[in-house]
């Protein structure tokens, strides 16, 4: 299975569509003059989803041993409308999701 069908799939599981692959986008993301992220987002157009037409996609190394890359799909709703502000969505949710899973060890401490 190629990257892309790779992707293809994890579509079809999380937004129960099929798609097509349109392009690939080389996305850098800088902050505070500090790369964040960088790689390649796969803008796909998605058929016959009730909320989006497209959606953006990548893989990305992790540091679980289990589980040692993770998907990420976007879809293009706002603020989510192009390959860079999907990548910022996706930070910001993994941020977010950080955060609260620390709240409740700073509360126990």
């Amino acid at each position: 299975m190629t990257h892309i069908e790779e992707l293809q799939d994890v579509i079809r599981k999380l937004h129960g569509v099929e798609s097509t692959h349109r392009e690939s986008v080389p996305v850098k993301e800088v902050f505070n003059g500090e790369t964040v992220w960088e790689g390649i987002v796969e803008v796909f157009t998605l058929h016959d989803h009730p909320k989006a037409n497209t959606a953006y996609a990548w893989t990305h190394a992790t540091d679980d041993p289990d589980t040692p890359k993770r998907s990420v799909t976007v879809l293009q709703v706002p603020p989510a409308v192009s390959p860079i502000t999907a990548v910022r969505v996706a930070i910001m949710q993994e941020l977010k999701e950080l955060r609260a899973n620390a709240e409740p060890e700073a509360e126990a401490s």
